[in-house]
């Protein structure tokens, strides 16, 4: 079964979004657009600080879509990782919310992403964009234990013919770090209330 999330990501300077963009509509496929809100409540659970996380717990909705996210294993470079993905019905996102305060999980890191996801030569291409911020790319392949690290070079050699450099450890740190202070914003269920998320996803 594959159910390995292997994964690299990178910084996508503004000038090669639209670029990269043509290219994989011309030699790949779009699959989906996407405008996600997502909450990262690893963020506060001790032990998960950004250089030591070994799960990664989260609600998000995509395009209304409500999920539980949970993804197991090391996060960053060379990203090899379990996922466990649960959806739940359309217009249920805040029940979540409620449901995961009721376990003592009330605050999380908030971000709001938008991308363009592509088929390109057997990976996944996400071109994403933080609004009002940045840009960056994320390549993903599903795999089975043993064949990750393969997965993982596959993915190293298709990036490199597209000239994308992938971050390093302290790299991709760094970047979080710098989301965090400057686009994400922490959600304290302290000061939720009903239709809360409504404004960020219009």
């Amino acid at each position: 079964m594959k159910n390995i999330e292997v994964e690299v990501r990178g910084m996508l300077p503004k000038e090669k979004v639209e670029r990269l963009k043509t290219l994989f509509a011309k030699d790949g496929r779009l699959k989906e657009s996407k405008k996600r809100l997502l909450i990262d409540y690893s963020s506060f659970i001790p032990g998960q600080e950004l250089g030591d996380r070994d799960r990664d717990i989260r609600l998000r909705t995509t395009n209304g879509q409500p999920e539980i996210i949970v993804k197991l294993g090391n996060w960053g470079v060379d990203e090899r990782r379990e996922e466990i993905s649960i959806k739940t019905e359309e217009g249920s996102f805040e029940e979540l919310v409620k449901a995961f305060a009721a376990m003592n999980m009330r605050k999380g890191m908030m971000a709001i992403r938008e991308s363009e996801v592509y088929d390109y030569k057997g990976i996944e291409f996400a071109i994403v964009t933080v609004p009002n911020h940045s840009y960056y790319f994320e390549a993903e392949k599903m795999s089975t234990e043993e064949n990750s690290k393969q997965a993982y070079q596959e993915i190293l050699e298709v990036c490199k013919d597209l000239g994308l450099e992938p971050f390093d450890q302290k790299g991709f740190l760094d970047y979080i770090d710098l989301l965090n202070k400057e686009a994400n914003q922490v959600f304290d269920f302290e000061k939720y209330t009903p239709g809360y998320f409504d404004k960020f996803l219009i």
